[in-house]
């Protein structure tokens, strides 16, 4: 499959993985996540294996798992991503190439170990980047972290990395709107096809209304339907619109992303699935932990004023 930053327009949904009381994954769960949120009215392209679906928790072969049963139940001719979240380069490798012979189209990068304490900021994510993209030959996304966690890549690295051929978006998880727009403007410059796709969770409506590819963010596994319409809205520069969809988004991103620590974001989504009555149990992997009944139940609320449950 020949691919453009073109074809990562619009909504990606990160999954969420629901797990039974056991601690096993629930299959039968996240085929009613995937029939909720990668619905084709309201998102484009599916995400698995990253933070959301709780990547590092799971084993070699239940990560190919998810890919396998997610190509098959979203079918052949949707995109589909998975995260890479490698220690060091050989792990990389290894985790690309199981993913695209269990059925990914692009494989997103996380940044390894060795690149934090400063080296995010040297050209050493992009020589890493130029190796794994020759060795792969593969479409690939770079996932860009925040950067006060001393993993997310300078300007200059993206906008060089972004001119490697097998690139083909960048998922923008920045963390402040003067290195997303920094950010955003130099990749543009630098090559123009490659996907920007903001994740920033506080501020959704702003970054699409400096620009953007799109949306990708966990929080489309529930309100893919909010995600969508903010982005149509942006589409078609609709500021009215979108300050209304984002009043209602407003208050559950706070119930999900404003109480500490932030690391539970996607148990909170659990938990919304859960009221739902999509899935039976939100409860995570360990080392993350069930969320308390305060933080429950003030999802709840916002899901309720949000009008969305």
């Amino acid at each position: 499959m020949s691919l453009t930053g073109k074809d990562l327009r619009g909504i990606t949904v990160a999954t969420v993985l629901p797990f039974d009381e056991t601690g096993a994954i629930d299959w039968e769960g996240y085929a009613a996540v995937l029939d909720h949120c990668a619905r084709p009215e309201t998102t484009d392209c599916v995400f698995v294996n990253g933070h959301a679906g709780e990547a590092t928790a799971l084993t070699e072969a239940e990560r190919d798992e998810v890919i396998r049963t997610t190509r098959d139940h979203i079918g052949k001719d949707r995109l589909l991503l998975a995260g890479v979240v490698p220690t060091g380069y050989p792990e990389a490798v290894k985790q690309a190439e199981a993913a695209r012979e269990a059925g990914a189209d692009v494989a997103v990068i996380f940044p390894p170990e060795a690149l934090g304490g400063g080296n995010a900021s040297t050209r050493a994510p992009v020589a890493f980047m130029e190796k794994l993209a020759r060795e792969l030959a593969m479409p690939m996304s770079v996932f860009q972290f925040p950067i006060a966690s001393g993993f997310g890549y300078s300007t200059e690295a993206l906008a060089e990395i972004a001119q490697i051929p097998e690139i083909v978006a960048i998922k923008e998880g920045s963390a402040t709107m003067l290195a997303y727009d920094e950010n955003r403007r130099a990749v543009k410059a630098a090559a123009p096809d490659v996907a920007i796709l903001p994740s920033n969770f506080h501020w959704f409506f702003a970054q699409l209304a400096l620009g953007g590819d799109g949306i990708l963010s966990g929080l489309a596994s529930l309100t893919p339907g909010l995600l969508a319409e903010l982005w149509q809205a942006s589409e078609a520069q609709d500021l009215a619109r979108m300050r209304a969809v984002n009043d209602r988004l407003y208050p559950v991103v706070r119930a999900i992303y404003g109480p500490a620590p932030v690391v539970d974001m996607h148990t909170r989504m659990k938990d919304g699935l859960k009221m739902m009555g999509i899935i039976k149990c939100a409860t995570p992997r360990l080392p993350l932990l069930p969320q308390s009944e305060a933080i429950v139940e003030g999802l709840r609320a916002a899901l309720i004023q949000a009008e969305v449950l």
